[in-house]
């Protein structure tokens, strides 16, 4: 299993396992029991808005205004998601460590949440603020506590006061006072700051748009234990988030021990890995949860107001159960291994009765584990094949009187939703569960779009929004370089704010069954906790507004005030969050082919944010906040090291110092970034060196699975005669279903095939053929090199592999154009 180092977390007061288990499940039912919008929030905000539009190109930020006297009341609070009504007094109140957390006599909860402030304080403020039961309050303190006649009626809304003598938090329930106590701290870390601290007068009426606000996290694809799961809750808690929907099984890995069926985790757990024995990785890959690790993590959750959903995907992303009881549960009864592609594959569970009876069996142990009042049976991505071609299996549906695969699969969700209707739980699925009917008590979390919830809400269902151009949080968040594994399809911050939950096309009557929004983290480029936080933060901020704020609350700029404040929590507390959207790009005017003409280059910096003010150097010293400014594009003579990074207005770092060298060598080299798609072709996928590398530095390649292809485009080929290319050998660990018969296969000229490389398209005149190396190792580097025909002017240049798709896929890191008389190329990368 997965092992993690220590990491702040919120505190909670110890409790007997049984008591912990019993509120897990009390609060469970409660925080979820109640998700329509009328019924928990009391009638909430469902306007419908325009989709939002795309991310704009990065941009030099604007410099920073000057600072007034009055700028702190015109400061925004420094609070994600932001409240829903805020007021300001001006003047402070000053939080030093004599002050005392105060609560009621004989308020349990409100003693718990305080302690929980307490310690969440000293770990990141330095405060240590002792908590006291009192009747009265003494000045300079901070009051907490439970009140049924709080003006805030909605259960996770609380009230939060602060005047010249005390601050006063009041809840009708202690979710509500466990969110106000989240606030507060927000108001006493504005900074990194340690000790005393100036907090606004604010009157504060907060409660949240949405009753689900989750996340998902797939620990089915790469396993992360249990303490990692619990970094992950804090984190959630923090951001008031609410749901931690577990994905458990799929065809990489069963991660629950289920006690009735032990090969589910003797085998379904464990996979042997491309590359195993190498590169430090070893002869198998896995882990699993025990049942008292899920019984903790479900306490644990609940004592942070979190309700962990299990998923258990089914019929389809079986192939782990099938290797673990092919007779009981497989269609062909055949064992396969436990599947090491990613994608889609092709095992589905059988329908017989034999099969049914095994998954109810399955679902007693987990129903006993998970409290949730929802169950998420997966249901996507069910290649219907071995259904179809099964003689046992079309018998069934002729007996049932079903038409085709798709409406087995809707009899098929039909019994599970019978069985949790009996056991008084209710079934989410993926909104492919709509293709072959939809059970009447069922909700649909769309994934594919909006269309699957506008679809199920005008049905009278209730719905989750999770769809992947906005909530996929797998997607890279930049176009950066120096991005680490993920999907291409990039999703920037600003895109995952702009979302909102409530589809334009539903009715106000339909809109009430928007229960909320969720993210998701797919983890099949997620091998570790450093790409967890690399992944999630701070696009995890931007989840959490769309599911808590009112659109009225919500501001794009507003946002980006606040982040400061956000990145410095996340410093505080070991959480290494991605800065692509603030990490400077420093460009150059007119693009490179300028700067290889002239010898010289004007630099331009900008971000994808548009947020921050650049300092740099051109000396490769590191800038700091004192360094010369960025106001306009500047000047430089080549050879050079420009280096640059992003400050706010007050100083404060918002991403790390990035780097770029202008040389000739350089500027005739792209690395798997610098890469384009060929024409037909998309690069959808950063891969890394093999699927299981943890290291957060494993070398990363830019690929296209079905042409394995890549564009050098505009290389400027006066006096070029040589090419080099910093390759590797990958897995090719793909499970592609009916998509397989679309991988381009092209004509080898030797044993392993070769590197081609044409000039203009892929179609155009051969230049170069650089034959595959011997060897069968994945994960191994190499450069080839060859002679090009002298060619003048700016081409397009085509660079494929010819190698058989049946074995490894041969990957380009970066590559090289050589002018032997001028230079030397940079050194290769191994």
């Amino acid at each position: 299993m997965t092992a993690v180092g220590a990491h702040p977390r919120l505190p909670h007061r110890p409790m007997p396992a049984a008591a912990r288990i019993a509120a897990a499940s009390r609060n469970a039912w409660l925080g979820l029991s109640l998700l329509a919008c009328g019924s928990l929030l009391g009638g909430c905000d469902r306007t419908p808005s325009p989709a939002p539009a795309p991310a704009a190109k990065p941009a030099a930020a604007p410099p920073p205004a000057p600072k007034h006297d009055d700028d702190d009341d015109k400061t925004p609070l420094p609070l994600i998601p932001a409240p829903a009504k805020a007021e300001r007094d001006g003047g402070t109140l000053t939080i030093g460590t004599g002050a005392v957390l105060s609560v009621p006599l004989d308020d349990a909860g409100a003693q718990r949440v305080a302690q929980q402030l307490s310690q969440l304080l000293s770990k990141t403020r330095g405060l240590s603020l002792e908590v006291r039961a009192e009747t009265i309050p003494a000045d300079g303190s901070i009051r907490l506590q439970l009140n049924p006649n709080t003006e805030v009626a909605q259960a996770e809304g609380y009230t939060l006061d602060v005047d010249p003598r005390t601050m006063l938090i009041q809840a009708r329930e202690e979710r509500g006072l466990f969110y106000g106590a989240i606030s507060a701290w927000q108001l006493m870390t504005p900074d990194a700051g340690k000790g005393e601290v100036d907090v606004p007068q604010v009157h504060i009426r907060d409660w949240p748009r949405f009753g689900w606000r989750g996340v998902l996290l797939d620990v089915a694809r790469h396993f992360h234990g249990p303490d990692t799961v619990k970094r992950l809750i804090d984190a959630m808690a923090q951001h008031k988030l609410n749901v931690l929907h577990l994905h458990l099984t799929d065809d990489q890995g069963w991660r629950i021990e289920i006690k009735r069926y032990p090969k589910l985790t003797e085998i379904g757990a464990w996979r042997t890995p491309p590359g195993a024995g190498s590169h430090g990785l070893p002869d198998r890959y896995g882990g699993f949860y025990t049942q008292d690790q899920i019984r903790d993590l479900v306490a644990y959750a609940a004592e942070r107001h979190v309700t962990i959903v299990p998923e258990l995907d089914m019929p389809g992303h079986a192939q782990a159960a099938v290797a673990a009881y092919p007779e009981q549960v497989g269609v062909t009864r055949q064992r396969p291994k436990v599947s090491v592609d990613w994608g889609v594959n092709p095992y589905l569970f059988n329908t017989n009765d034999k099969s049914m009876t095994f998954i109810r069996g399955v679902l007693d142990e987990v129903l006993q584990l998970f409290p949730s009042p929802y169950i998420h049976i997966g249901g996507d991505e069910a290649v219907k094949d071995q259904w179809e071609r099964s003689p046992a299996v079309r018998a069934q549906m002729r007996k049932l009187g079903i038409k085709d695969a798709h409406a087995l699969q809707g009899w098929f969700n039909q019994q599970l939703a019978d069985y949790l209707t009996q056991h008084q739980r209710r079934l989410i699925g993926w909104d492919e569960i709509l293709e072959g009917g939809l059970p009447a008590s069922a909700s649909v979390m769309s994934w594919r779009g909006v269309d699957g919830a506008v679809a199920a809400a005008k049905q009278g269902h209730d719905v989750v929004l999770a769809p992947a151009g906005w909530m996929y949080l797998d997607n890279l968040q930049s176009a950066r370089n120096d991005e680490p594994n993920g999907r291409l399809a990039t999703l920037p911050l600003q895109k995952v704010y702009g979302f909102d939950p409530v589809p334009a096309a539903l009715s106000a009557e339909e809109s009430k069954h928007v229960l909320g929004v969720q993210a998701a983290l797919w983890s099949e480029y997620i091998p570790s906790t450093w790409h967890i936080d690399h992944a999630l933060f701070p696009r995890l901020s931007a989840v959490a507004e769309a599911g808590w704020s009112p659109m009225a609350a919500r501001d794009w700029n507003g946002f980006l005030q606040r982040m400061p404040a956000q990145l410095d929590r996340y410093r505080l507390q070991g959480i290494a969050y991605g800065d692509g959207a603030f990490a400077p790009d420093i460009a150059v005017q007119g693009g490179d082919n300028a700067a290889l003409d002239s010898g010289k280059a004007t630099v331009l910096l900008g971000n994808q944010a548009k947020f921050g003010s650049f300092r740099y150097t051109t000396d490769g010293s590191e800038p700091k906040a004192d360094s010369p400014r960025y106001t306009a594009p500047f000047a430089v003579t080549l050879p050079v090291t420009v280096r640059a990074a992003t400050f706010a207005d007050d100083g404060r770092l918002l991403a790390a110092p990035r780097s770029r060298i202008l040389d000739r060598a350089n500027l005739l080299s792209r690395d798997t970034q610098g890469l384009a798609s060929c024409e037909g072709g998309e690069l959808g996928l950063r891969v890394p060196l093999l699927p299981d590398l943890a290291d957060q530095d494993t070398p990363v390649f830019n690929i296209d699975l079905f042409t394995s292809c890549w564009r050098y485009a505009d290389a400027r080929l006066d006096g070029i005669d040589r090419i080099r290319i910093d390759a590797a050998r990958l897995a090719r660990n793909y499970g592609l279903a009916h998509d397989q018969a679309k991988v381009k296969r092209y004509p080898a000229h030797s044993p392993r095939g070769e590197f081609e490389v044409r000039l203009g398209d892929c179609k155009g005149k051969l230049l170069a053929r650089l034959p595959l190396p011997a060897g069968k190792t994945l994960g191994d580097q190499f450069a080839l090199e060859a002679r090009l025909p002298k060619q003048s002017g700016v081409h397009d240049l085509c660079l494929r592999s010819t190698a058989p798709i049946a074995g490894p896929y041969y990957a380009i890191g970066a590559v090289h154009l050589i002018d032997t008389a001028a230079q030397a190329p940079p050194a290769a990368a191994h």
